[in-house]
């Protein structure tokens, strides 16, 4: 058995997008891959409709996860640190052992102000935006997608 990938997914507050696109990667790449996600300034929670959205949407339970802050991934081996915010991009640290660095940027759904609806549905787009890209990224890398 190869070694899974190793992956970091890098926000700002660790409570939404990067959180999504750890259960979804989890979901995605099982045992093929090894992944985590932090927060250049992390919030106390994952957002609860990040959690509602994973599970209603995908089947995916992420309620065990918790924000966690970037520095304690610094001395970690890593493959790849993938940004999914343009101001994690920004203050994304230094990593000594080098991984590849992706960013991607999804808008953040937890700044959606209006009814519950639409604060659903943002997330619900975000998701599935981060479910593509990562289902895509990782059909470039050669991982084969748990089924």
């Amino acid at each position: 058995m190869t070694k899974p990938l190793r992956v970091l997914i890098l926000c700002t507050g660790n409570s939404a997008r990067s959180q999504m696109a750890e259960g979804l990667l989890r979901h995605f790449g099982g045992d093929a891959v090894e992944v985590h996600s932090a927060g250049t300034r992390p919030q106390p929670a994952v957002h609860p409709l990040a959690i509602a959205t994973m599970r209603d949407r995908f089947g995916i339970d992420i309620a065990a996860q918790v924000p966690k802050t970037v520095d304690r991934f610094l001395d970690r081996p890593l493959d790849y640190v993938i940004t999914v915010c343009d101001s994690a991009a920004e203050d994304c640290p230094v990593f000594p052992a080098g991984p590849t660095r992706l960013h991607w940027s999804f808008p953040d759904p937890a700044a959606v102000r209006g009814t519950p609806d639409e604060q659903r549905h943002a997330f619900e787009q975000v998701a599935s935006d981060i479910a593509a890209s990562l289902e895509d990224w990782l059909a470039a890398s050669g991982v084969p997608r748990k089924e």
